[in-house]
């Protein structure tokens, strides 16, 4: 059956819950998700002070949110605070491929030993669930930031196999760009227009998978509930072109009578033309439901039952394929996203 809001509320209330990351834009926007279904307490795990503070005035009046200053690649740190959790979601991570690909010895301690730690402790401290966020850039990667992610990816995979005795399961959830997220293609466009510069993409051909934090946050809480050990959770999600995405800004902003103009800037290191949301080796693992794709773990039999899954019926997971976006709609994305980078930036008008 499908994960009602009731099933849920029931599975988080009276929870104790670590959000490693809690401080970036996914992060914040599990702890809000989780805030409405009312846990024993939630943990904000980050090594970044600063936004720990801004943060924290957000929910003074909260008992329910704790802080808790620390870093991924310390395990002391992160065995500390997993005591007394009984789920984790690990959202910590270098994300960004650019920053990877230059400095891919900082990208294996925080992507692949942080998640190591973040294992680790979870297990030694009886940890029930533990969620590993991953993204879509590890399938069939060539960057740094992809083939960390992957590692990470196994590690979970491996510690749930090798951990059957214990209390612990683990599971990963992987998807794409996230509309909105600090350092994410549209708040950079948004950022050179406020700056007057022109709006630089690397080829208008270039699509990628998106969803809003809001979707994204929702079909993590379900596949965290559906967890049993061992599974990749992908989210379903629509692609754009990076040059419709760019053209939707310009549309938006043409209407206040100033269009920016767009520069095209050739592919930079390490990025791919179009990201893939599948191994061609998982296919055979792969079910769905009408949010989510679950690849279940090698030693699963992907002809037996799992939940309310049914085999996947349709084998496109490139960006380039299946559902694209319209140009009407990204518009309207533009338009609100706008709204709230506003907000941010504390009004002001572009």
């Amino acid at each position: 059956m499908i994960a009602t809001n009731e099933m849920l509320y029931s599975f988080f209330s009276n929870q104790s819950i670590l959000v490693t990351g809690g401080t970036g834009s996914i992060g914040r926007g599990i702890v809000e998700a989780l805030l409405s279904y009312r846990p024993k307490r939630i943990v904000v795990f980050s090594k970044d002070d600063s936004k720990q503070y801004m943060m924290k005035l957000s929910y003074e009046n909260d008992p329910i949110v704790s802080f808790c200053l620390g870093d991924i690649r310390d395990y002391e740190s992160v065995e500390n605070a997993t005591v007394g959790m009984d789920m984790v979601f690990h959202t910590a991570a270098l994300k960004q491929v650019s920053v990877c690909e230059n400095f891919p010895y900082e990208t294996v301690k925080t992507n692949i030993i942080g998640s190591e730690n973040v294992i680790r402790a979870a297990i030694r401290n009886g940890v029930k669930k533990v969620v590993n966020i991953s993204t879509d850039k590890v399938v069939n990667t060539y960057n740094a930031l992809g083939a960390s992610k992957l590692i990470a990816e196994k590690l979970f995979a491996s510690a749930n196999a090798h951990s059957a005795n214990l209390q612990t399961r683990l599971c990963t959830i992987r998807f794409g760009n996230v509309i909105g997220s600090r350092g994410s293609v549209l708040p950079i466009f948004l950022d050179q227009v406020s700056q007057g510069k022109p709006i630089t993409v690397t080829n208008r051909k270039m699509t990628r998978f998106f969803i809003t934090i809001p979707e994204a946050v929702d079909r993590m809480m379900k596949a965290a509930y559906y967890c049993q050990g061992g599974e990749t959770f992908v989210l379903k999600m629509q692609s754009f072109r990076i040059g419709e995405l760019a053209d939707a800004v310009c549309d938006y902003f043409g209407e206040s009578g100033v269009r920016p103009r767009i520069q095209t800037i050739g592919l930079r290191p390490g990025e791919k033309f179009h990201e893939e949301l599948i191994f061609d080796c998982e296919r055979e693992r792969v079910l769905e439901d009408d949010e989510l794709y679950a690849v279940l773990p090698t030693e699963a039999d992907a002809t037996g039952t799992y939940l309310h899954f049914n085999p996947a019926l349709i084998h496109t997971y490139r960006s380039n394929q299946g559902a694209h976006i319209t140009k009407d709609e990204l518009k309207s994305i533009v338009a609100q996203e706008h709204q709230k980078y506003r907000v941010r930036r504390g009004g002001g008008s572009e």
